[in-house]
């Protein structure tokens, strides 16, 4: 795929045939995290693999669907799963789905992933607001030739976070009293595990958890002007912490039983992120 701007068209114009809901916000969501999915009303569902050039995932956890409905009165637009490097796709086809939701119009996006915790702070099951990424996955998503149609070939990363609804975010989990905590990301490419001397090094760069996904979309949704919220679940402290052998089980494990905490998390902060973008 060379042409990510027509491809994109094509893609967004196929989705939009199949449902009269026009969403400004995107939700992708992570690894144990695709129940949320199923609460929208009036939703349509289209697996990825009939959608134009739409990349499919192959990691267990992932419906590879994407599902259009309503959170309330807020249509929005979810993907159940996401596309990762190291299942062999290119870092084109990682950000696509990207390309395809500015193409829809979107203009916030909240990325959802399962992480491991670095941070003495962060316990299993809690939630992490990212402020910031480090980016160890070896290669950019920008890399290549710039097509300004899309954006431009310098941007800024300064606040790729967005700070408004990172605030949001962090006050709507307090009141609701979920262990809710704010902090890094650091990205790697997997599919291992990290080793525990891996994890001492994270720690000293200053990253708070590390998972391996999010930082090429959250580059690409900034490239073209999309808002970004993320948030992390840690599904498991990462390697060396708790002394046990780390699977990706437990990652679906703590996904399920965080479910109803960022469910009701989701419902608190999309309206008004909506209403934020809605004009």
């Amino acid at each position: 795929m060379t042409d990510q701007f027509s491809a994109a068209t094509t893609a967004a114009d196929y989705i939009h045939h199949h449902t009269p809901l026009r969403p400004r916000v995107a939700l992708v969501l992570g690894s144990g995290l695709g129940a949320f999915a199923g609460e929208l009303s009036e939703p349509t569902k289209i697996p990825f693999g009939e959608i134009p050039n739409f990349p499919k995932s192959t990691v267990e956890g992932h419906s590879s669907q994407l599902v259009i409905g309503k959170v309330g009165n807020v249509p929005i637009a979810a993907m159940q799963g996401r596309v990762h490097y190291y299942e062999s796709h290119s870092m084109e086809s990682v950000i696509f789905p990207m390309r395809v939701f500015a193409r829809m119009g979107i203009k916030a996006v909240i990325l959802t992933n399962a992480a491991g915790g670095i941070s003495s702070k962060l316990e299993q099951g809690s939630l992490m607001v990212i402020s910031d990424h480090i980016n160890l996955q070896g290669t950019h998503p920008m890399i290549g030739p710039n097509d300004p149609r899309l954006g431009e070939r310098f941007f800024d990363m300064t606040t790729a976070y967005y700070p408004s609804y990172r605030e949001l975010a962090m006050r709507e989990g307090k009141q609701l009293g979920i262990n809710i905590h704010e902090g890094v990301y650091l990205a790697v490419t997997g599919p291992s595990f990290e080793t525990p001397a891996e994890i001492r090094a994270f720690r000293t760069l200053g990253a708070d958890v590390v998972g391996m996904s999010t930082v090429p979309e959250v580059i690409a949704a900034r490239h073209m002007g999309i808002k970004v919220l993320a948030i992390s679940c840690v599904t498991n402290l990462a390697a060396g912490i708790s002394g046990e052998p780390l699977n990706h089980l437990e990652v679906m494990q703590t996904g399920e039983r965080v479910r109803k905490e960022f469910i009701g998390l989701l419902e608190r902060v999309i309206p008004m992120i909506a209403e934020d973008v809605k004009s």
